[in-house]
């Protein structure tokens, strides 16, 4: 079994950086288009329990990619198996575990959002986009912490 060993300090910051990348996101730099393409008005406020439940889940969905990012991660060293093989740099680790997740689980996921469910191209390209940089951060900040 393998020896883990997850950072609660990088679980944090990655869990407050994700809810950030979230905002930005999803408000200032593709929030009018995602709500276009998702068929909401872009003007119209959410009631106060609604946006707060959003919110809430929100934060334990990105806590959930984070620790499960963070445990991937530290599980797919060869340290963490007790082997003498040498580590790859933290950046080749996180750049890695990234890219291997978002294709395998995010990309995949949203295609079938645009296979059967009808969201368009453009709606992919946002969420693919926003969890590749949410990814990102989580590796970088797990990698480094």
């Amino acid at each position: 079994m393998p020896n883990i060993h997850i950072s609660l300090l990088a679980l944090l910051i990655s869990v407050a950086a994700g809810f950030f990348i979230s905002y930005v996101w999803y408000t200032p730099l593709f929030g009018k288009v995602w709500c276009r393409e998702m068929g909401f008005d872009p003007k119209e406020q959410p009631p106060t329990g609604a946006l707060v439940k959003s919110l809430l889940l929100t934060v334990f969905s990105v806590f959930l990619v984070a620790f499960v990012m963070a445990n991937n991660m530290a599980a797919w060293t060869p340290a963490a198996w007790g082997s003498a093989l040498p580590p790859t740099t933290p950046v080749e680790h996180a750049l890695s575990a990234s890219f291997f997740t978002w294709i395998g689980f995010f990309v995949s996921n949203l295609l079938l959002g645009v296979a059967w469910e009808k969201r368009s191209w453009t709606l992919f390209a946002i969420d693919a986009g926003y969890y590749l940089v949410l990814l990102l951060a989580i590796a970088f900040t797990t990698a480094h912490l």
